[in-house]
C-alpha cells in the first residue's frame, strides 16, 4: 500500500511539474531587442513567422464525419538538437456524479473529452462526408484545453449525451505585449461549431480565464476568470474573479452567475 502511495505521490508531482513547464512555453511574435541598459524593447510584429509544426493524431469525435488532429511546435533539444514535440494528455474525472444513471467514461464532463499538451499549437478539423480540411485558428495559438465531443457512449441522468460544438481555452494574442504567446497573457475561450467554424468568445475579452466547475444538475459548465482591471493584458491574482455559466445544451445560452464589484 505504501508502495502504491508513494507512486501515486511521485505521479502527481511529475504532472504538476510537466503542467508547470507548459504554463511556461510559448512562442515569440515580435522582434525583441535591448536598449543600452539592458531593458527589452519589444518592436515590430514578426509577420512572416512561421512555426515549424506536426501533426500528432487523429482524434474520434461522436460524429463520425468529423476527425480532429492536434498540431503541435516542433521543439529542440537544446543538448542533443533533436526535434520533439509534445503529446497529449486528457483531463479526466474518475468518479462520476451519483447514481446510476451517470456515466462519463472517465472525461471531464459527459459528452466531453478534453485534451491539453505542450506547445499545442492549433486543431484540423476533417469533414469525412465534404473532404473539406479547415484549422480551428488562422494562425498559431497556444493551447491550453480542448473540448471535444467524445466518442465514448456516454450518459446523463439516464439520457445518452451527444455534444455537436468544440470549446478551446487559449492563449490567442500577445495580450501583455512581451513579444511573446505565452501563458503569462490572458487566456481566453472559445465555442466552434460541429465544422470547427463560427468561431465566438463564451467569455469576455478582457478577462483571463482562472478555472471551471461542472454542474450535472443543469448540465452548466461554470467558468471562472479575472478581469483585467489595470489593461496590463495579464492575470494577477489579486484582480476580482467573476464566475459565468455556459448551457451545455445550448451554448447560445450564458451568463454571469457572480460578477465581482
Amino acid at each position: 500500500m505504501k508502495k502504491i502511495l508513494l507512486l501515486l505521490v511521485l505521479s502527481v508531482l511529475l504532472n504538476s511539474c510537466s503542467d508547470d513547464q507548459i504554463e511556461k512555453k510559448g512562442f515569440q511574435v515580435n522582434e525583441i531587442q535591448e536598449d543600452e541598459n539592458g531593458e527589452k524593447i519589444v518592436g515590430l510584429k514578426i509577420d512572416s513567422l512561421k512555426l515549424e509544426t506536426r501533426p500528432r493524431n487523429v482524434l474520434l469525435t461522436k460524429n463520425p464525419a468529423h476527425r480532429l488532429v492536434p498540431i503541435y511546435k516542433v521543439n529542440y533539444d537544446k543538448k542533443t538538437g533533436k526535434p520533439f514535440t509534445g503529446s497529449n494528455n486528457f483531463h479526466t474525472k474518475w468518479v462520476d456524479d451519483q447514481g446510476e444513471g451517470n456515466n462519463w467514461n472517465d472525461n471531464f464532463m459527459p459528452g466531453f473529452t478534453a485534451v491539453y499538451g505542450y506547445n499545442f499549437v492549433n486543431v484540423s478539423h476533417y469533414n469525412n462526408q465534404t473532404k473539406i480540411e479547415n484549422k480551428l485558428f488562422e494562425k498559431p495559438v497556444l493551447i491550453k484545453t480542448l473540448y471535444y465531443p467524445a466518442f465514448s457512449k456516454d450518459t446523463l441522468n439516464h439520457q445518452p449525451v451527444e455534444r455537436k460544438f468544440y470549446m478551446v481555452s487559449v492563449y490567442d494574442e500577445d495580450s501583455n505585449k512581451d513579444g511573446f504567446v505565452n501563458a503569462k497573457d490572458l487566456r481566453r475561450f472559445y465555442y466552434f461549431d460541429s465544422n470547427g467554424k463560427n468561431k465566438r468568445a463564451l467569455i469576455p475579452k478582457n478577462y483571463s480565464v482562472l478555472s471551471s466547475e461542472y454542474d450535472s444538475e443543469n448540465d452548466f459548465m461554470y467558468v471562472f476568470a479575472k478581469l483585467d482591471g489595470n489593461n496590463n493584458g495579464q492575470m494577477e491574482q489579486e484582480e476580482e474573479t467573476s464566475i459565468f455559466w455556459v448551457d451545455l445544451n445550448n451554448p447560445e445560452e450564458l451568463g454571469v452567475q457572480y460578477e465581482a464589484k
